[in-house]
């Protein structure tokens, strides 16, 4: 039996002692560490082009607002061979310049496909049923390493007519399925030596110690922790024993350490949402909503029969300014996040008027948690 199928057997029988023994704990909350980490170096990398989309039914760029729409036709048919007449003034209808944007993966090879967004980048009213034309994709170096071209797919809908128009969700960008094909392939080195460096998504140096347990219970000494992200693992020096080696690892279960209290608030949409680790101590809360109406109200005086007057029209406006009364609540402590909402819902706030409420609290000291606004 060789060394690595030994050691594949020898962390099945260590996996299954940990759930004999331990059922609910290697169980409940268990995260894989493919979710928790990844490979350094293991990621995708943005690619980015300029593009036409022809072949719209009326509804492209119009020319004389966007005049690198006819700038980049003029020179991509002079690539085709043919040439225009100077002086010649292009009407297009059917033609929308577009940026083109897509992720390349990791080991992407030359010859695979790969998805593509376009987006209109001038004043076309919609790209549904267009074409895009062969566009190159670049990377940050500047180097091509896809190229794009297809049929797009639009998600919405629109129609007009008689002054009226209806429009269901968005037509400036679609989506081609498999629209590019890879050229040009990004080295991807899985470690340096016979090491490979795994970096968890949120740095947490009790998470940390906790995978690094998890792979040295299978692999003895085989992984240390660097610091609160980066955890160093020795891996097998040949390529296809390291592929199976790190696919073990990726797949093997670690209960995470609770995140710090936190509450995340939309300051936008009024959003609240806050993690099981928040509490809140014994609070007085005074919270009263100021309503203010105004209304306008149109008066005509009409002269008398001929009088020879005329007609005045004037506007009366009337402000009202009412407060609700504020009575002051006894918020009361909460251990576990089930106090704090029933507390929080005590004083009958909308979301809105909630913001404000979490953020005097917080500046009170009565909010134990990290408050931030987004």
């Amino acid at each position: 039996m060789s060394c690595l199928a030994s050691l594949l057997l020898r962390a099945a029988v260590v996996s299954l002692a940990v759930l004999i023994l331990h059922p609910a704990q290697a169980y409940a909350a268990a995260e894989r560490i493919k979710d928790l980490a990844s490979v350094a170096g293991v990621r995708d990398n943005q690619l980015v082009g300029y593009g036409l989309v022809v072949g719209l039914d009326g509804s492209g760029d119009q020319t004389t607002q966007t005049p690198f729409t006819v700038q980049s036709i003029v020179n991509m048919l002079g690539n085709l061979g043919v040439s225009l007449p100077p002086g010649t003034n292009l009407q297009l209808k059917n033609v929308a310049a577009v940026m083109v944007t897509a992720n390349l993966p990791a080991f992407a090879r030359p010859g695979q496909a790969i998805d593509v967004t376009v987006s209109s980048i001038g004043n076309a009213k919609s790209l549904r049923g267009g074409t895009l034309v062969m566009t190159p994709l670049k990377g940050a170096d500047g180097q091509v390493y896809a190229i794009a071209q297809g049929n797009m797919a639009v998600g919405g809908a629109g129609a007009q007519g008689g002054g009226a128009s209806l429009v269901i969700n968005h037509l400036s960008a679609g989506r081609i399925p498999g629209g590019a094909t890879v050229e040009r392939a990004v080295p991807t080195a899985l470690g340096q030596g016979d090491a490979v460096l795994f970096e968890l998504n949120d740095a947490d140096f009790g998470t940390a110690r906790r995978v690094v347990d998890a792979i040295n219970l299978v692999y003895p000494g085989a992984a240390s922790a660097l610091d609160g992200r980066s955890i160093q693992v020795r891996a097998p020096t040949d390529s296809s024993a390291r592929v199976a080696f790190l696919g073990h690892i990726e797949n093997l279960e670690v209960t995470p350490v609770q995140q710090a209290a936190k509450v995340i608030v939309n300051s936008r949409t009024g959003s609240v949402v806050m993690n099981q680790r928040v509490t809140l101590q014994n609070c007085a809360v005074a919270h009263g909503n100021l309503t203010v109406t105004v209304n306008i109200e149109t008066q005509v005086s009409q002269p008398p029969p001929l009088s020879g007057g005329q007609t005045v029209v004037t506007q009366r406006g009337q402000v009202d300014v009412a407060q609700e009364g504020g009575a002051l609540f006894n918020v009361r402590g909460g251990a576990n996040l089930a106090d704090v909402v029933k507390a929080l819902n005590t004083l009958g706030a909308k979301p809105m008027d909630l913001v404000s409420i979490l953020q005097a609290m917080k500046a009170a000291g009565a909010l134990r948690a990290e408050l931030e606004v987004i």
